[in-house]
């Protein structure tokens, strides 16, 4: 958990540090707002509670939406095969940096899971993968070019019907 939280902190850029600094200066002008509006208070109180929804969802939606928009990327799986010989899922495809900035490394992260074909559960299993499997690919990808990947997910011994989850986080 540790080394998790200080590799993001290792991690965040200046727009990060900008985001970050401009909710909480939104935070203090919204308190200090309901404290000026104290007679009104069913608004101060309204302030108040908007000033600690922006201080707390703030940094998660902001961060989640800015690097949506910095760092624009497609995947393209081609193919997906559960190999003979070893207990292992291929996954073959390709990462296209769609957005303008150059991405230095990428991390791919999968997780399979399984299909019931039960209307009512499979929506669910998505979020409870049985396995997942991740890579770091450490080569520059310049912006409108791809590069391909493979992927390996060991071991897997799963017969049945599965699906898997793809996403990728690139800088």
């Amino acid at each position: 958990m540790k080394t998790t939280i200080i590799d993001f902190i290792h991690q965040l850029l200046v727009y990060d540090y900008l985001l970050f600094g401009g909710i909480f200066i939104l935070f203090i002008l919204l308190l200090v707002l309901a404290i000026v509006l104290r007679k009104k208070i069913t608004l101060a109180v309204f302030l108040v509670l908007v000033a600690f929804g922006v201080l707390t969802a703030g940094p998660v939606a902001g961060y989640i939406a800015l690097h949506q928009y910095l760092f624009k990327h497609s995947i393209v799986i081609h193919e997906v095969k559960a190999l003979e010989f070893t207990e292992a899922l291929l996954i073959k495809g390709d990462i296209n940096n769609t957005s303008k900035r150059t991405f230095s490394e990428c991390t791919l992260n999968v997780g399979v899971y399984k299909v019931t074909h039960n209307q009512y559960i499979d929506p669910l299993y998505p979020y409870i993968p049985f396995k997942k499997s991740s890579a770091k690919l450490n080569t520059t990808i310049a912006p409108g070019q791809s590069i391909s990947f493979k992927l390996f997910v060991e071991p897997f011994r799963y017969t049945k019907d599965y699906n898997l989850t793809l996403k990728a986080s690139c800088q």
